[in-house]
């Protein structure tokens, strides 16, 4: 099963953007969506699959960390 994570844009750099997954920073390819430092992402195999809104990257990164805890 291959899993999106959500996380924050905090630069851009050409069409590579750092994004920020709860402390752990990882370049990600922009080529396919449109985004802005600030944003919140959905990030699967290293490219910026979706902009979402802050409410629902932390929703999903709750969601993360329960199924973590009961694994």
């Amino acid at each position: 099963m291959c899993v999106a994570l959500p996380g924050k844009v905090i630069e851009i750099n050409d069409r590579t953007a750092t994004v920020d997954f709860s402390g752990n920073q990882v370049k990600a390819d922009t080529g396919l969506v449109s985004v802005k430092e600030g944003d919140y992402v959905l990030v699967h195999a290293g490219c910026i699959m979706q902009v979402m809104r802050k409410e629902e990257a932390e929703e999903l990164e709750e969601l993360f960390r329960e199924v973590e805890e009961n694994a």
